[in-house]
């Protein structure tokens, strides 16, 4: 999307990494300070991504084809980016997703080992190539992740185990130094107080708007 005037950032990990409490406090640092703030998840974010994520995670469709899954989690997002991403930005808002086209690279070209050329190709496409400002990606090792995503019930894809969890990692770590300007490692085997005063720091130094409203926050907590 070109001349975009608002901010998008992802948050990505492993399964039991913390994004989701990391996404809802954020949300609600930044609304509390009256910053217009779209927050979105992947799939889903949208009636129709909803409908896609229940098949894509329902541990009913264990046989599903990674091809299949690649394909779906990317319907998702073009739905996602064209009904809500796109035009949230265009208004000058502020875009937090939890996951993104990361999690297809790390998911299904880590994951489940489709190839590099394709997986990307899917995610130009899916992402009608919009890319993140800034993914922080929530690093912990698959044991502790596993460990806290199994107090809940696993879904299709927690269900993978710790080996496939293992090979997901290494995929947020290649892109981490693939692209070290966009994509930020934060250590997230810490309380969650501590985690979210590292992702705002991240955010401050990526962000000048967001630092007015950040900055006094950390400092107050």
């Amino acid at each position: 999307m070109d001349g975009r005037k608002g901010i998008f950032v992802t948050f990505e990990g492993i399964d039991g990494a913390g994004k989701s409490t990391q996404v809802t406090g954020l949300v609600r640092r930044l609304r509390k300070a009256g910053v217009e703030v779209v927050s979105l998840r992947e799939p889903g974010g949208t009636p129709i991504g909803e409908q896609i994520r229940a098949v894509l995670l329902d541990p009913a469709n264990g046989d599903m084809a990674d091809e299949c899954e690649l394909l779906l989690m990317n319907a998702s997002r073009a739905q996602l980016v064209r009904q809500r991403v796109e035009p949230a930005l265009a208004r000058d808002a502020v875009v937090i997703c939890d996951r993104f086209l990361d999690s297809t690279f790390a998911y299904q070209h880590g994951g489940r080992g489709i190839d590099e050329e394709t997986t990307r190709s899917c995610n130009l496409l899916g992402s009608c190539g919009v890319v993140p400002d800034l993914t922080l990606v929530l690093d912990l090792e698959p044991q502790v992740g596993l460990g806290r995503a199994t107090r809940r019930r696993a879904d299709r894809l927690e269900a993978e185990g710790v080996g496939f969890q293992a090979r997901v990692r290494e995929g947020y770590l290649t892109l981490a130094r693939l692209e070290p300007g966009r994509v930020r490692l934060v250590d997230a085997d810490d309380d969650p107080a501590v985690v979210a005063s590292r992702v705002d720091s991240l955010l401050c130094a990526a962000f000048p708007r967001l630092r007015r409203v950040l900055a006094p926050a950390r400092d107050g907590a």
